[in-house]
C-alpha cells in the first residue's frame, strides 16, 4: 500500500469512447446512499469511474452499460444517459481553471474491513448500516485477526465505536449490573487471555498500535464515536496504566496524566484524562452534552476546499448540502484546542470550538475521524431500535461516511504544481 496524492485528472474530448451514465448527486438525486453502491460495483467489475468533485453535489460519471443502467433503476438511483458530446461538455466545464471542480479517476474497489466484536449488532454502528444499505461488501474482523497480522489484507478499516482504553466504554456506573455489560466484559477478558495478555487494556493497546502501524504502511483508517478519542488515548498511555481497579484488577497509576506521550498519537494532543471511573467520559477531547445545547441549534458546517489543489479533503466533504444536522454519541465531537496543528478540519460548529470531522496523514496512510454515533439518530441510546436507512436515503450525514469508503479507490497521482 502506498500513500496517494491527487491532481486534476485531464480527460481530453477525444478520449471519451462511448455514451456515459451520469449519477448526479445534488438535491435531485433520489437515493444518494445507493449511488455509492452502484459506483462501487462498477469498480468491483474491473471498470473505471470518474468522481466529478463539486459538480452537482459530487456526481459520478460511468461508462454506459445496460447492466449499470438496470442496477440504477432497481436500486432507485437517479441518472442521466449522456451522448459523447454531452459528456465531453461536462468534462470541459469541470476542468476549467476558473471552476472549483475536478475529476478524480476511481480505479479499484478497496478491500474493506470493519472492526467489531463478535457480539456486535448491525444497528450498533452507522458504518455497517451504510455499507449494508448500499450493498458494499466488507469483512468483519476483531482482535484475533489484527494481532495475527491480517490487516495487511485490507485497504480500508473502520473502527466500530470501540473503547481502546480497556475501560469497557466507561459504562460502569450505569450498566455494571446489566447482563450485556457482564457478558461483554467476559468476552473481552476471554479474548485477552486467549491472545496472551493479562489485561484487556494491554490487549487493546496492542491492537491500537497494530492499527497505527497499518496506517503508517499505507492503510486508510476511518473511525467514529468513541473509537476516535479512545484510540489516541490508548496510544498516548502506552507506558502507563489509566484503568481503575474495576476494569483491570489493579489501581490506575496516580501519575498517569504526566506520563502520557502525545508524540504517539495521530490527531490529539495535550488532552486531560478523566480518571474518575464513575464519570461517563474519557478526557476533555470530547464535546459534552451541556456544551451542545439546544438540539434545534445543533448543526455543523462543511469546509469548502479547492478541488484542484486540495482534492483529498474535497473528496471527503462531497455533499448536496454544506450545513448538516448534528448528532450525538459517546464522543460527539472534538475540542479544537486539543487537535494537532497538522490535522485538517473538515467540519465544525461555526462560532464555537467544536469540531465534528477531521482528517490527517500518518506515514504512508491516512485517517479520518467523525464525531457522533448515528447521523440520523440524534441521541442513540443503548437498546434503541436500528435506524432504517430506507427512510434516510438522502442523508447528508451518511454521505460523509460513504465518501470515505470510495476515497481509497482514487487513482494515485503526483501532486499538481
Amino acid at each position: 500500500m502506498k500513500k496517494i496524492f491527487f491532481i486534476l485528472f485531464f480527460l481530453p474530448f477525444f478520449a471519451i469512447p462511448q455514451s456515459k451514465i451520469l449519477i448526479y448527486m445534488d438535491l435531485q438525486q433520489t437515493d444518494h446512499l445507493k449511488a455509492y453502491g452502484v459506483t462501487f460495483h462498477i469498480l468491483e467489475r474491473g471498470e473505471k469511474a470518474d468522481w466529478l468533485l463539486n459538480y452537482r453535489g459530487g456526481s459520478f460519471m460511468l461508462d454506459y452499460s445496460d447492466r449499470t443502467a438496470n442496477e440504477c433503476r432497481i436500486e432507485g438511483v437517479a441518472f442521466d444517459v449522456l451522448e459523447t458530446s454531452q459528456a465531453a461538455e461536462i468534462y470541459s466545464i469541470v476542468q476549467k481553471d476558473d471552476n472549483n471542480m475536478d475529476v478524480v479517476r476511481l480505479e479499484k474497489a478497496p478491500k474493506i474491513a470493519v472492526y467489531v466484536p463478535p457480539s456486535f449488532h448491525p444497528w450498533d454502528d452507522a458504518v455497517t448500516l451504510a455499507l449494508d444499505y448500499a450493498k458494499i461488501p466488507y469483512t468483519k474482523i476483531w482482535n484475533d485477526e489484527i494481532l495475527r497480522g491480517d490487516l495487511s489484507k485490507y485497504d480500508w478499516i473502520h473502527l466500530h465505536h470501540e473503547d481502546f482504553t480497556g475501560q469497557y466504554g466507561k459504562f460502569y456506573a450505569s450498566f455494571s449490573n446489566a447482563q450485556w455489560y457482564i457478558d461483554s466484559q467476559l468476552e473481552y477478558e476471554g479474548d485477552a487471555k486467549k491472545n496472551g495478555f493479562k489485561k484487556v487494556s494491554e490487549m487493546m493497546r496492542a491492537v491500537a498500535l497494530d492499527i497505527k502501524d497499518y496506517v503508517g504502511q499505507g492503510g486508510f483508517l476511518f473511525a467514529m464515536c468513541s473509537a476516535t478519542d479512545t484510540f489516541d488515548i490508548a496510544l498516548a498511555a502506552e507506558h502507563t496504566d489509566i484503568c481503575a481497579q474495576m476494569f483491570d484488577g489493579d489501581p490506575a497509576d496516580p501519575d498517569a496524566q504526566s506520563k502520557l506521550d502525545f508524540s504517539n498519537t495521530l490527531a490529539f494532543t495535550d488532552f486531560k484524562l478523566e480518571m474518575n471511573p464513575y464519570v461517563y467520559s474519557f478526557s476533555d477531547i470530547n464535546i459534552q452534552p451541556n456544551e451542545v445545547g439546544d438540539k434545534a441549534n445543533d448543526y455543523f458546517t462543511l469546509f469548502d476546499f479547492s478541488a484542484k489543489y486540495d482534492p483529498v479533503p474535497c473528496m471527503l466533504t462531497q455533499d448536496h448540502v454544506n450545513v448538516i444536522n448534528g448528532f450525538m454519541g459517546q464522543t460527539t465531537g472534538f475540542h479544537k484546542a486539543v487537535i494537532k496543528k497538522s490535522i485538517i478540519i473538515l467540519a465544525e460548529r461555526q462560532g464555537t470550538d467544536q469540531v465534528k470531522y477531521i482528517h490527517g496523514d500518518y506515514g504512508r496512510g491516512t485517517f479520518t475521524f467523525y464525531g457522533g454515533h448515528d447521523p440520523e439518530a440524534y441521541q442513540h441510546l443503548v437498546g434503541d431500535p436500528p435506524t432504517d436507512l430506507s427512510l434516510y436515503k438522502n442523508s447528508p450525514g451518511y454521505r460523509l461516511i460513504l465518501n470515505n469508503v470510495l476515497f481509497p479507490a482514487a487513482k494515485p497521482k503526483k501532486q499538481k504544481t
